[in-house]
């Protein structure tokens, strides 16, 4: 296991010093260092499954600080792939953008073109976009929040307001009857003046129509 391991850890060192050349190099060949960057971590992690194979059958007292430094090879080659991912994706973006400049510069206009508009970049209308789209779920979060604690503070004033008419009506000493009395006869008020509204009404209307 012991000549495995400092096999595969040598070949990771490799890969992180290939790595420093990938920005350095003319694109013509930087796919070629790309290709040759992949096969070297897929050898890698075909040599990480027989290390841990290995280590399943190192002796107890030995397993576990073997399986921890497997597990480093381990995080060391998947950092090295996803670098080496990102890159090839800045790449590929990059040479894109480059096509799209150079056909947009390439192409003649004229005063009798219909179409004679410059696309945009996709790319940086898409930033745009999903920038617009945070500050608007900020925004509405924002709201959320305030329309939240105002609810607060109206319930807090209402259970305080509810308390004090709780408290008054027990200092004043009045009984659940006579307060029902009271809204009895506050009713009753709203009907008498309804009425009279009504018969004023009438009135008005045969005087203006018997007397004009």
């Amino acid at each position: 296991m012991e000549t495995l391991y400092h096999q595969t850890n040598k070949q990771i060192q490799e890969v992180q010093s290939l790595m420093g050349n990938l920005e350095k190099t003319d694109r013509q060949s930087v796919h070629l260092l790309e290709n040759e960057l992949q096969i070297r971590i897929d050898q890698i992690f075909n040599q990480l499954e027989r290390l841990e194979i290995l280590v399943s059958k190192e002796p107890p007292n030995r397993r576990q600080n073997a399986k921890l430094r497997v597990d480093q090879l381990k995080y060391d080659v998947q950092h090295l792939r996803t670098a080496l991912q990102n890159f090839q994706h800045r790449r590929y973006t990059r040479e894109a953008q480059d096509r799209e400049r150079e056909e947009l510069l390439s192409r003649t206009f004229t005063t009798n073109d219909a179409d004679t508009s410059i696309p945009i970049d996709e790319t940086l209308q898409f930033n745009t976009n999903l920038h617009n789209a945070h500050r608007g779920m900020d925004d509405l979060l924002g709201s959320g929040s305030s329309i939240l604690n105002g609810l607060r503070d109206q319930r807090s004033t209402l259970k305080g307001t509810h308390k004090k008419m709780l408290d008054v009506a027990n200092m004043l000493g009045l009984s659940n009857t006579v307060m029902r009395l009271i809204e009895r006869r506050a009713t009753q008020d709203k009907f008498i003046m309804i009425g009279g509204m009504l018969l004023t009404c009438v009135f008005m209307f045969l005087v203006i129509r018997y007397l004009a």
